[in-house]
């Protein structure tokens, strides 16, 4: 497995893509649901682009070390009013084994009247159970995304304050 190291440039570059296809496609959807923290900002552009309200289902299938564990779920989705809408469109950034995005549509289905739900993510991984109905790249090797926010998750607030003392 190989790795692959994604810009900003480049990143929001994929997700205008990844809106374009979903435009291109004539589908209509009347709410936008994104899994956390992957497909916040993918959601939070597409809302914007698409005027269509945001939800927020948080989600995690990795620990620290970037280990997979099993999906949990937070108890509630984050939205604005009670209903979701007939069709809604789940975004995220990779499906990378499809079981979040599987465990997700069930977790949706169980708890509202959907009664579409198409799936968009940037990355489609080979060895993914899951083909989302729309993506931008299909990664046959299935390597690690090294996405641009990952600096975060190396530098601590202390160094942050450093790099800005004048």
């Amino acid at each position: 497995m190989s790795d692959l190291y994604v810009t900003w440039e480049q990143y929001y570059q994929k997700i205008e893509r990844l809106a374009d296809t979903i435009y291109q496609s004539g589908w209509e959807f009347d709410q936008i649901i994104c899994l956390a923290r992957g497909g916040v900002r993918i959601g939070d552009i597409f809302s914007r682009l698409y005027q269509k309200p945001l939800a927020i289902l948080f989600t995690s299938s990795y620990n620290s070390e970037h280990k997979r564990t099993e999906i949990q779920f937070a108890e509630y989705l984050t939205m604005i009013g009670e209903n979701l809408g007939n069709k809604v469109l789940l975004v995220d950034d990779l499906v990378d084994s499809g079981i979040s995005l599987e465990k997700s549509i069930d977790w949706l289905k169980n708890r509202y009247p959907i009664q579409e739900i198409r799936t968009a993510v940037i990355w489609c991984k080979g060895y993914s159970t899951f083909k989302p109905d729309y993506y931008v790249d299909y990664l046959v090797n299935s390597p690690w995304i090294h996405q641009p926010f990952e600096v975060y998750e190396q530098i601590t607030l202390a160094d942050l304050v450093n790099r800005y003392e004048t």
